[in-house]
């Protein structure tokens, strides 16, 4: 599958204004103010902007941070590595390998087996469930 490429304002058409500050220009939401951030409703969740899978329930993890955490993605090519200086940080910028979405930074202070933290904004993430049931929350 090759790249998804449409413009800026093909964008703004399609996502709402915080969807697409977060995605498209490298934003970031508020900790614990996130759709997912307190979700464990099972599914897989998928890129926002094209839908690709990224993550499934079952690496997801409570990490404190304020954001939907996971240990590892679905397929590591769907998810993107690049090295991000902004802010006066150093830190992994995650993206989705198929649109280019900003999604969000991975950390080495994740748990077992990967030792890893998939740090994502919930507005670049869309869950899919198989059971329209409600969701549940980590007490």
């Amino acid at each position: 599958m090759g790249k998804l490429n449409k413009t800026e304002r093909e964008w703004q058409r399609e996502l709402s204004p915080e969807e697409f500050k977060i995605t498209r220009q490298k934003g970031t939401e508020p900790a614990f103010t996130g759709k997912y951030w307190n979700t464990k409703q099972q599914g897989t969740y998928v890129c926002r902007c094209c839908g690709t899978p990224l993550f499934s329930s079952e690496t997801k993890y409570d990490s404190g941070s304020g954001w939907p955490s996971f240990y590892k993605p679905i397929n590591a090519a769907a998810v993107e590595e690049h090295d991000d200086g902004s802010h006066g940080m150093q830190r992994t910028e995650i993206i989705c390998h198929h649109c280019d979405a900003h999604l969000g930074h991975v950390f080495e202070d994740g748990p077992q087996p990967t030792g890893l933290r998939y740090c994502v904004n919930s507005a670049s993430l869309e869950l899919q469930t198989e059971e329209k049931s409600d969701e549940g929350t980590y007490p």
